[in-house]
Parts: structure tokens; C-alpha cells; sequence
């Protein structure tokens, strides 16, 4: 048996080999690919969120293709009300932000810093240059307007390019189709694949990551949509110009703890003293953050989100960069994927390492971790207390 040891160990080292080649040589090829895989990523997303809904449909009786034909229209209308709603309003306020910029500027320049340099005695007129600043903004505009130029008329003499994109944008709802009415059946195949002795823990590991995933991405949508509607038309009951846009962006980034109302209350001050110049406004943008995150903290994420998410605010920004880095938008769209099961599969590790020899070394194990290790007992295996006995 010693003899062999050897060998067994060069022949478990290649098979590592071949797998650690076998997965760089996917990341390669998914790095080609990313410009092709993206509408297929996005709709396979899109049918994962909605498969629920038609599963739900289905166990009241109607057909498969039913179901995912409701479903899909359902989602086709959504998105085509939230564009011809919200871009124009959006439009809108951004033009309202361009025409407010000089306010911006004179509000900066005759109060802001000079208010700033009564309290800190620091001359930030010196450092701020704003004249030098104009400059460098308009050099850099040229800039950009040339390489804009140049990049439009690539675009435009390469028609495969232009191609691309409008196949992309019309394969998208097509693939959502097909994947919302074939996933279960795409699922069944996979796990018809997974090897039978792993089957149950596999399993397990998927719904977690599911769970995980699901939890996340439908409750954190849920409540960045409301707290945007209501930051939104609470600004705006204010009387602020831009609320709704200040609203949007409060609401967007509130996936991110403090993050979120942080920005929106700096903003919404800002823009409350340079429209109105007093503190009743400064008041009342503070209201309506102070509501919002009453309502967040004890009654949209508890009852949306929940507690079993697992994903802490830095790793999904972190996750979301790094995707991004790595292959563009198919890796921001993978990031919150990948990154729920990394999480399940980290806790998955942690529990078997906590019941393993390795951490509780030559010492027996602990009552509470051996008897995790072991099955329960049935009734007739435990023996009768020795008082008994006695008596």
C-alpha cells in the first residue's frame, strides 16, 4: 500500500489540475462571450423571478402555457408603464437641474463657502479655483465630444455592431418567454445530472441559494420602489423643484445602508436652501426621511426583505464592481447570483468544519456537536434511567 501512495498522490494532483484548467477555461470563455450571453443572463434572471408566480398559477388549474402567457404579459406591461411614466418625468427634472445650475453655482459661491471659511478659517476660495475648474471642464468636454464623435462613427460604419444591439433587444422578451415556460423542465435536467449520492445535499444548497437570491432581489426591489415613491411625493409636497429626482435616488441606493437616506437628506437640504433659503424647508425635507426610514426599519424590510438574507451591503458592492471589472455588464448581472451562493456555500463549509476532527482536534467532541454528528436515537434504542432501574 506504501508503494502506491505515490502514485495516488500525482493522480489526485492532475485531476485537481484538470479541474482548476477546466474552470479557468470557462471564466476565458465566458469573458469572450459576455457581449453574446448578456440578453440570455437577463432573461434567465427574468424567468427565475417569474417562475413562482407561474407555478402559483398553475396550482390553480390552468395550463403551463396559460400561466407564463399571463406572467409575461403582466411583466411586458409593467415595464412599458414604468417607461412611458417615469422617463418623461425624469427628463423632465433633469432639465429643471440644468436650468437651476447657475442658482447652484451662486448659492455655492456667495453662501456655501463663505459660510465655510467664517467657521473653519480657511481660505477655500484659494483652493477652489472655480475659474481654472471652468476650464478643465470645458477641456475635458472637447475631449469627450471628439472621442464621442469617433466612437459614433465607428458605430455607424460598423452596421454588425448596431445588429448586435437591436438583436439583443429584441431577443430579450423572446428568451424570457421561452425560459419562463421551460424552467422547471431545465431544472428537472440538471438535477437528473447531479451524482445520486450528493443529490440531498445538493439540494439543500440550491433552494438556500435561491431563498438567499430570491429574498433579496424581490423584497430589496419592493422597498427601493416604495421608498422612491414616497421620498418622491413627499419632496414635492415640500415644494422642492427636484424632489422626484432627489426621491429616486434616495431610492435606488437604499440597498445600501445609511447610504441611501444619507445622500437623500444631503441633497434634499441643498436644494431646499438654494431654492428657498430658510430652515421651515430644511424641516420639512428632514420629515420626510425621518418617515421614510420609520417605515423601512420597522415595517417594508421585516415584511419584504426579512432577516435570513445572509448578504452584507459590502460584499453586494463589492460583488457588483468586481463583476463589472471583470466582464462588464454580464458580470454585474452574475454578481448577486454568484455572490448568494458563495454565501450558502460558505456557511455550508463553516458547519462542516465546525463538526469536523480537524476543529475540535484529539479532544472527543463537544455533547451538543457529537450528537449533531450522530442520528437520533429512536425510542426503543434508549435505555431506561438507572433510578428506575433501581427502583
Amino acid at each position: 500500500m506504501d508503494s502506491h501512495t505515490p502514485l495516488f498522490e500525482i493522480a489526485r494532483f492532475l485531476k485537481r489540475l484538470q479541474w482548476t484548467a477546466l474552470a479557468l477555461g470557462a471564466l476565458w470563455l465566458l469573458w469572450l462571450l459576455a457581449p453574446v450571453l448578456t440578453p440570455f443572463v437577463l432573461a434567465a434572471m427574468l424567468g427565475w423571478l417569474g417562475d413562482p408566480l407561474v407555478d402559483r398559477l398553475e396550482r390553480t388549474g390552468r395550463s403551463r402555457n396559460a400561466s407564463v402567457t399571463l406572467v409575461f404579459t403582466a411583466m411586458a406591461l409593467v415595464m412599458l408603464i414604468v417607461l412611458v411614466l417615469l422617463v418623461p418625468l425624469i427628463e423632465r427634472q433633469i432639465a429643471t437641474l440644468i436650468a437651476s445650475m447657475p442658482h447652484y453655482r451662486d448659492w455655492l459661491l456667495q453662501t456655501a463657502v463663505p459660510w465655510l471659511e467664517a467657521r473653519t478659517r480657511m481660505d477655500i476660495s484659494a483652493w477652489l479655483d472655480f475659474n481654472r475648474l471652468a476650464e478643465l471642464i470645458r477641456t475635458n468636454w472637447e475631449r469627450a465630444g471628439g472621442v464621442a464623435t469617433t466612437l459614433l462613427g465607428y458605430l455607424s460604419r460598423s452596421g454588425f455592431a448596431i445588429l448586435g444591439l437591436v438583436a439583443n433587444i429584441v431577443l430579450l422578451p423572446v428568451l424570457t418567454f421561452f425560459f419562463l415556460r421551460d424552467w422547471d423542465l431545465m431544472v428537472a435536467r440538471v438535477q437528473s445530472l447531479i451524482p445520486r449520492a450528493h443529490l440531498a445535499t445538493v439540494s439543500k444548497l440550491a433552494r438556500e441559494s435561491s431563498d438567499v437570491l430570491g429574498a433579496f432581489l424581490r423584497g430589496q426591489f419592493l422597498v427601493m420602489i416604495i421608498l422612491g415613491v414616497m421620498y418622491g411625493l413627499g419632496l414635492w409636497g415640500v415644494g422642492l423643484d427636484l424632489g422626484i429626482l432627489i426621491g429616486i435616488i434616495a431610492g435606488l441606493l437604499t440597498f445600501v445602508p445609511y447610504l441611501g437616506p444619507a445622500s437623500g437628506i444631503i441633497l434634499g437640504c441643498i436644494a431646499a436652501l438654494v431654492q428657498y433659503g430658510d430652515w421651515e424647508h430644511v424641516a420639512g425635507v428632514l420629515v420626510v426621511f425621518g418617515i421614510g426610514q420609520v417605515i423601512e426599519s420597522y415595517w417594508l424590510t421585516p415584511k419584504l426583505v426579512g432577516d435570513r438574507i445572509g448578504l452584507h451591503p459590502a460584499a453586494v458592492i463589492f460583488a457588483v464592481l468586481a463583476g463589472g471589472q471583470l466582464f462588464g455588464f454580464l458580470g454585474m448581472l452574475l454578481a448577486l447570483p454568484v455572490a448568494a451562493v458563495a454565501n450558502v456555500l460558505l456557511r455550508y463549509a463553516e458547519e462542516r468544519y465546525t463538526h469536523s476532527r480537524l476543529y475540535a482536534g484529539e479532544q472527543p467532541l463537544p455533547a451538543t456537536v457529537a450528537a449533531a454528528d450522530q442520528p437520533a436515537p429512536s425510542q426503543a434504542a434508549v435505555p431506561e434511567p438507572a433510578e428506575h432501574e433501581s427502583k
